[in-house]
């Protein structure tokens, strides 16, 4: 029975869902629903993991250098205690393959690739 209403009504329970939660903070949201026993979690974009504190405990990012600059980036998992794993090269740098991928894969000419740079479409 109850089921059954939520099917039927469910475009009305996500309206007044999404509008009492336009009006509260994330923060207060988990509050209230912790408070009256609801399943409840927020849900992150990649700035609030990457910042979050239990995530970084975990060790769930690691820095690696890139041109002589930090770039933190997610880190190998699963962690496993006797071969934890590492990243030992973090990747080619932006654009690098943009000739062969443009060029010869697509068929882009030397003029087209130059166009794209010189717009600040490819770097």
């Amino acid at each position: 029975e109850h089921n059954q209403g939520r099917v039927i009504h469910e475009q009305e329970i996500d309206a007044a869902l999404a509008k009492w939660c336009s009006e509260h903070s994330s923060a207060d949201i988990i509050s209230k629903l912790e408070g009256v026993r609801v399943p409840v979690g927020p849900i992150y974009s990649v700035e609030d993991m990457m910042s979050d504190p239990h995530y970084n405990a975990r060790g769930m990012f690691e820095t690696v250098e890139i041109d002589g600059e930090p770039l933190k980036i997610p880190a190998i998992l699963p962690k496993l205690s006797e071969t934890p794993g590492r990243t030992d090269w973090p990747g080619a740098k932006i654009g690098a393959h943009n000739s062969e991928i443009l060029g010869d894969l697509l068929g882009l000419s030397e003029e087209d690739l130059s166009s794209l740079s010189d717009d600040g479409v490819t770097c």
